[in-house]
């Protein structure tokens, strides 16, 4: 165990809260075995849960955000695991991941936090790199037949927008035809705790990489 300022650690407590449920669906729909990418990473707070209750799989932070990616490393060391790498730099868009031969992609609270766009490299990204038959698990808040399923989320999706047009909370239907078009089939949603939703999406066999 490696001692690191515990400035660099930093604390979310939505992530304190919710990883116990994530983790209860990812026990059920993530191999026992192999690699997995979690992108947006965020506080890394997640990705040292995860790892240390799955040991059987590689799990590969990653964030866009330096701060973040200090953070995540600062778990990483403090902690200690075997299982978990160091953060990549990764942001959707780019044309290069840093990693390939998947065999799932973790993405928690991100889609509604960025551009329709990174849904859609999301996707592209993912399909090009899992197997077949490979998890892309994505959490967060949705709407669903264009309506949001709770006043708070309405609220929070305001919210979302006056930071930035851009931002907002999805449809599921959206989204779920988004990865259709990637090649791949959604399992049924997980109502999850706060108004949110886990969505298992699985690459078709045979699907073409886009």
């Amino acid at each position: 165990m490696t001692d690191f300022p515990l400035a660099l650690r930093q604390h979310s407590p939505s992530a304190e809260r919710n990883r116990e449920p994530i983790l209860a669906v990812l026990r059920q729909v993530l191999p026992a075995t192999g690699r997995v990418l979690e992108i947006a990473s965020g506080t890394g707070q997640h990705a040292i849960h995860f790892a240390r209750a799955m040991p059987g799989l590689d799990w590969q932070p990653s964030d866009a955000d330096e701060e973040a990616r200090a953070s995540i490393a600062a778990w990483t060391a403090h902690e200690g695991l075997p299982n978990i790498r160091a953060p990549l730099v990764l942001d959707v868009h780019q044309a290069e991941w840093g990693i390939d031969a998947l065999d799932a992609v973790v993405c928690i609270n991100m889609i509604h936090i960025s551009p329709w766009s990174a849904a859609q490299a999301l996707f592209a990204g993912a399909g090009h790199r899992l197997a077949d038959g490979g998890v892309l698990y994505l959490y967060g808040p949705y709407k669903r037949g264009g309506a949001h399923t709770s006043p708070s989320n309405e609220a929070f999706d305001q919210q979302l927008r006056r930071r930035d047009p851009e931002w907002g909370v999805r449809d599921m239907e959206a989204v779920t035809a988004l990865g259709a078009a990637a090649g791949f089939v959604r399992d049924e949603p997980v109502a999850m705790p706060a108004n949110n939703f886990s969505l298992v999406f699985r690459k078709r066999a045979g699907a073409a990489r886009v």
